[in-house]
């Protein structure tokens, strides 16, 4: 029984590592985000202080806007789930290690 709840342990401390390597992952990715959300905001003023009657430019600057929004969404819909999943599997582990601390105080009693 030890045995087997040393081995949960370790997969669950496997698990919490992997979980917070996501969650730093996420992190870097989120930056990488907002610097994209930055640079679309500036080149939104941009275009809005150089406001051309032309519908060709016009037309070329929305789709430009629009493939940047895409990307940023779809960026941050990733990251989320991967977010979500890193808290799922926090939670997990916590649940694991209380059971454990649960297991151990029986055993403690036991004896």
């Amino acid at each position: 029984f030890v045995q087997q709840t040393k081995w949960s342990l370790q997969l669950m401390t496997q698990r919490a590592l992997e979980a917070e390597s996501n969650v730093e992952k996420l992190k870097q990715e989120n930056s990488v985000l907002q610097g994209e959300l930055e640079s679309s905001k500036v080149e939104n003023e941009n275009l809005k202080a150089g406001q051309t009657t032309d519908p060709g430019a016009v037309k070329r600057n929305i789709d430009f806007t629009l493939q940047n929004l895409h990307k940023i969404i779809t960026g941050a819909n990733w990251s989320i789930r991967q977010l979500t999943l890193g808290v799922e599997s926090l939670h997990f582990v916590a649940e694991v290690l209380e059971s454990t601390g649960k297991i151990s105080e029986v055993e403690a009693e036991k004896e």
